[in-house]
């Protein structure tokens, strides 16, 4: 039964289904198991589902195997020396004279940081699953990982940036990225008490970082089989001749959201979060001129004559828009600008379609044509 569009969960005017597809297409799991989502992209309302049965029968091979143990630091009074001696607590604390000596040491434990993210992570679905019985079974889990002694609180994401997986371990690294993505999936809806949870970043710039990330997900996992060279996040260099002093210090860099190339093609890809067209001085809708100076500049800097796809790049300002969609486009000086939106209340297929397409309909470079000059 399909919902009606009262009953969908919304956050703002986007469906929480389509910002769970943008997660997914932003996660690091996609991009390492792309072949085994192909059912959440198609039906988005069940990526929950698929990421709860994904890291139940993780961490239950995890279990059956042992979980990973690490090592944590700990201070205690103890009667024997441990460790190194924290000399400064045991003389003014005189616990010589208890028999004690104040150590700093590392212990062996199950309860590491990661143990605890995954165990919270299924805590965090069982609360977050329509299906009872697939919320209990998470939760059950929780609570083995609970017996077997990984009873601290959930760590904080920044932990994240810290973890490294070695060969005895490289099973959990798919653990991580499932239950980083269960915490993202856990949106409220506008509608009160939908979930327990509070309200996540409502930025511009949380929402444009999240459909940046997700469109260059998407497309390494999609195109990169047809012969795409998938780059996101590439700083690049203005072409100086002659540079003052302390020009480098002030000089902007310049760097894109998504750059894609193939032989005869080069796409450079920049998204916004924000209304593509916005009210001129003369006339009711106008396009951002600074958009349009900001891609004609990365266009223009990068061109080599001895390579004909630099001169004959195209640039995309990828917009999404919640309603009436827009795509036009314009040449400047062989360099072709289009300026495209994407539906975000559209169904799931109809927003990966569209963002391929926009990719996938570019003309490949003239190379019959002669490089252009200055």
């Amino acid at each position: 039964m399909t919902d009606t569009k009262d009953e969908i969960p919304m956050i703002g005017r986007i469906p929480v289904r389509n910002l769970w597809l943008l997660m997914l297409y932003a996660s690091d799991l996609y991009r390492d198991c792309g072949k085994q989502m192909a059912s959440a992209e198609t039906a988005p309302d069940e990526i929950p589902a698929l990421i709860a049965r994904m890291l139940s029968e993780a961490t239950e091979r995890r279990l059956h195997r042992s979980l990973t143990s690490g090592y944590l630091d700990r201070e205690a009074n103890l009667n024997r020396l441990r460790g190194r001696i924290d000399l400064l607590k045991t003389t003014r604390h005189r616990l010589l004279s208890k028999g004690q000596v104040a150590c700093r040491f590392s212990e062996m434990t199950l309860n590491t940081p990661r143990n605890c993210y995954i165990r919270s992570a299924l805590e965090k679905l069982g609360q977050l699953l329509k299906d009872k019985s697939e919320g209990r079974h998470c939760r059950s889990l929780a609570y083995r990982l609970y017996q077997s002694g990984v009873t601290g609180d959930k760590p904080d994401s920044s932990f994240l940036s810290r973890e490294t997986f070695s060969r005895h371990d490289a099973d959990d690294r798919q653990l991580v990225s499932l239950s980083r993505l269960a915490f993202d999936l856990a949106l409220p809806s506008e509608e009160q008490g939908r979930y327990q949870t509070q309200a996540p970043d409502r930025s511009a710039t949380f929402v444009r970082k999240l459909f940046e990330k997700a469109v260059a997900g998407l497309y390494k996992v999609a195109l990169r089989p047809e012969g795409w060279t998938v780059k996101a996040g590439k700083a690049f260099q203005w072409p100086i001749e002659q540079r003052t002093a302390g020009i480098a210090e002030i000089l902007p860099g310049m760097k894109t959201d998504i750059e894609l190339s193939r032989p005869g093609h080069h796409i450079v890809i920049d998204t916004k979060f924000t209304h593509i067209l916005s009210k001129g001085w003369y006339r009711e809708k106008t396009l951002r001129s600074g958009y349009l100076y900001q891609m004609y500049a990365y266009l223009r800097s990068q061109e080599k004559t001895e390579s004909p796809d630099s001169m004959y790049s195209t640039g995309i300002l990828l917009h999404p828009c919640t309603g009436e969609p827009l795509n036009e486009s314009v040449t400047i000086q062989g360099h072709s600008i289009r300026f495209v939106t994407v539906d975000l209340t559209a169904s799931a297929c109809e927003i990966r379609e569209l963002l391929l397409t926009v990719v996938r309909d570019e003309s490949p470079v003239p190379y019959d044509v002669i490089p252009k000059q200055g």
